[in-house]
């Protein structure tokens, strides 16, 4: 009787953990994920900021690319570099597709408005080739990077790393900044550009949420 009643004890403790870890084993999903996120992007990528970008609405190719970027190390960061390497491929390509799906909500935030035509003006000559409708997101579209409605601050801090040389940055952007600093000099033209960009704070978004001057 004893041993029957130890050997139920055993079954019963066996059934139990198999329970017990296909609970644990159960792969976390794409919300839960990027909630992790929430307390430096806000919730659903919408960073009350303003040092830490909105991600919301981000081409899943272009927020994938940047996060295996960072745990490689190759963009400077001083905590996304091991925070990245804490997911796995799997896990990046489904916080990708959820933050592509969420609404992208402007940032609210001051700017001069005297600025804003020239900051157009420029955003058309020399970065509408790459940063189309002026930036804003294009959910329809690939590899679009957002900059209409971002936070300035984190905005000045990616140009900062760009120029310094801490972040590489790409051939024809380079090419188009050296032109415009040649032109218009740099510190006026992207105070213009960010007042541009800032300014856009009511557009629609649709996320579930310019001529080339090559010479």
């Amino acid at each position: 009787m004893a041993k029957h009643i130890t050997k139920l004890a055993v079954i019963g403790a066996l059934l139990a953990l198999g329970l017990s870890s296909g609970t644990f084993a159960a792969p976390p999903t794409a919300k839960m994920l990027v909630d992790t996120c929430a307390g430096c992007h806000g919730t659903k990528g919408n960073s009350v900021g303003p040092a830490i970008p909105i991600i919301s609405a981000m081409d899943p190719y272009v927020f994938i690319d940047m996060m295996e970027a960072y745990a490689n190390d190759e963009i400077y960061s001083t905590v996304m570099g091991r925070i990245a390497r804490g997911y796995t491929e799997e896990e990046i390509e489904l916080m990708a597709e959820y933050l592509h799906e969420q609404e992208f909500k402007p940032a609210q935030q001051s700017f001069d408005e005297s600025l804003v035509e020239a900051g157009a003006k420029l955003h058309d000559r020399f970065c509408e080739k790459c940063h189309i409708e002026g930036g804003k997101p294009v959910p329809d579209e690939e590899d679009y990077y957002i900059l209409a409605g971002q936070w300035v601050p984190y905005l000045r801090f990616a140009m900062e790393d760009f120029i310094a040389d801490r972040r590489e940055m790409p051939r024809d952007m380079a090419r188009r900044v050296t032109r415009m600093k040649k032109e218009h000099g740099m510190e006026e033209s992207l105070e213009a550009l960010y007042a541009f960009y800032a300014a856009f704070t009511d557009f629609e978004s649709t996320g579930a949420g310019d001529d080339d001057d090559d010479e």
